[in-house]
């Protein structure tokens, strides 16, 4: 009984990110909150089904406690902050944050959690994509509604361009990662996966967010640069590559997929020619990837240190040279300015007003570097020190976000929250780099974009990775907890690895 509970409530964390995108992606009060009653509820049933409801290791402790002094320096800001509700928003997110988080750690330890967690975060992101791609390739059956500020860009259903990129660029990195994942997946799985890849490297272009793009390159780049098999992952990136460039194309080619702003019977038409290149593109990666699967091929010897390293360069350069090569094919410039909403003309420019929203954050934490100026009171001091007409209410990076409105204090506990993770990570990665190469990738892409943009404050985008980064704790501390013997980069005691958490577990912890 307790077992199936236990299932049952992995499998709601699972989901939740996903259901929570159709809910303006959490961002706002009501879905916020109601996210957050149902995680303190998760982590209430986990305390009182496992046998071990807290981290043992001392990564996991570390996060733990770095994310709930977060939580309770945000809350102490409130005696400070010039914003008390925008303060309260940010407590009620960390909160739920800090419970699913939790929840995560505790109901993770379940052996099929291994198996499933990356296909179902994939296919979540997946059918968020879908959706949003949906009335661009279906215009008579689907309707969606628009922000002026979208410009034409994916938006729906998390309301915001940039995390709908985002979220697609986690499913694409997971998706690619069980494509050359040949020691723990399945020939069906990978050949979805591959499949799975072209929509979801679709939505990423048709956000026309240029850091969600050079995010997917990092991403893809430590992808290969942390898996064992280097040259089987090289392979699964090449097959996404080849299979996904050209649906890109075709949807930059076809103004109606791209901008929405033509009418219903071009619409209609250039939409049915996108679904049927999406399909057919999908089905020769799916080929492609079966028949890698199936293939004899025998494994080769390591690479070498700096081969490795070479091979992950040349990814993130190839993968950022081509987009920014579609870009200069589709159109001409004629200012530094990146062009308004879904034009590929953006994707040539470097300027941004992230720039002016950095210089003020920065601004702000040099004149009060303890504190800060309080949670969410960023809005105030961009008010009076803006040198653009700009009405943000977001410093666009995490980071600076935190130093501006938390201080160095606020800061510290961000920094030691995310040092437990990457030591887990690492802890990991060290003992079964096949099951830590593909959450570590991902994490990878969220914390470089979360760098530029406001993805801590978007719900459904950020549970993913914590998702994944309470996984890699609850994993980390099996594996470290059953003595392994630590294999690097070879990954060759993945299989060993798999039977200390089958044992590990117990019926208790599934």
């Amino acid at each position: 009984m307790h077992s199936a509970v236990s299932a049952a409530l992995a499998a709601s964390l699972i989901a939740g990110p996903t259901v929570l995108a159709f809910f303006s992606g959490g961002y706002f009060e009501r879905p916020r909150l109601i996210a957050g009653l149902l995680a303190w509820t998760a982590v209430l049933a986990a305390a009182l089904l496992a046998r071990r409801p807290l981290p043992r290791a001392w990564p996991g402790r570390v996060a733990l406690v770095g994310l709930t002094a977060l939580c309770a320096w945000t809350a102490l800001s409130l005696l400070w902050t010039p914003i008390a509700g925008a303060t309260l928003d940010d407590l009620q997110r960390l909160l739920l944050y800090l419970a699913y988080f939790v929840a995560c750690v505790v109901l993770f330890r379940a052996t099929w959690v291994q198996r499933a967690l990356e296909p179902a975060l994939a296919a979540g992101a997946l059918v968020v994509t879908g959706y949003a791609l949906s009335e661009r390739l279906l215009p008579d059956l689907v309707t969606l509604s628009h922000g002026v500020t979208a410009g034409g860009r994916l938006e729906q259903p998390l309301t915001y361009w940039n995390a709908s990129g985002a979220l697609a660029a986690i499913g694409v990195v997971l998706c690619v990662r069980m494509m050359g994942d040949d020691a723990r997946r399945g020939a069906r799985l990978r050949a979805a996966a591959a499949a799975a890849a072209v929509p979801l490297a679709t939505g990423v272009y048709l956000s026309l967010s240029r850091g969600v793009l050079a995010a997917l390159a990092v991403g893809l780049a430590v992808l290969v640069a942390l898996a064992p098999d280097v040259r089987g992952q090289l392979r699964a990136v090449a097959i996404a590559f080849a299979t996904s460039l050209p649906a890109v194309v075709v949807a930059g080619a076809l103004p109606a997929v791209r901008t929405l702003d033509e009418g219903a019977a071009t619409r209609r038409v250039q939409g049915l020619v996108m679904l049927v290149a999406l399909a057919g593109l999908g089905a020769l990666a799916a080929l492609l990837a079966w028949r890698e699967a199936r293939s004899t091929r025998p494994p080769g010897e390591p690479l070498h240190p700096r081969h490795r390293a070479l091979a992950t360069a040349a990814v993130g350069l190839l993968l950022l040279g081509a987009l920014l090569g579609a870009a200069a094919l589709e159109s001409k410039p004629e200012s530094r300015n990146p062009a308004f909403g879904a034009n590929p003309e953006r994707l040539q420019s470097l300027d941004s007003n992230r720039y002016s929203y950095w210089r003020v954050a920065l601004d702000t934490f040099i004149a009060r570097p303890i504190q800060g100026i309080g949670s969410g009171a960023f809005v105030v001091e961009w008010l009076q020190h803006r040198d653009v007409d700009d009405p943000t209410r977001e410093p666009h990076s995490l980071y600076l976000g935190t130093l501006a409105e938390l201080g160095l204090v606020g800061f510290a506990a961000l920094a030691t929250f995310l040092w437990g993770i990457a030591a887990a990570a690492r802890e990991l990665w060290r003992r079964d780099s096949a099951l830590a190469t593909g959450p570590v990738a991902a994490l990878v892409l969220f914390a470089a974009h979360a760098a530029i943009d406001w993805d801590w404050e978007m719900p459904a985008l950020t549970m993913v990775p914590l998702a994944l980064a309470g996984a890699l704790v609850a994993w980390s501390e099996i594996c470290s907890g059953a003595g392994a013997t630590p294999t690097g980069a070879g990954g060759s005691a993945h299989l060993r690895a798999r039977e200390r958490l089958a044992s590990a577990a117990g019926p208790g912890a599934a």
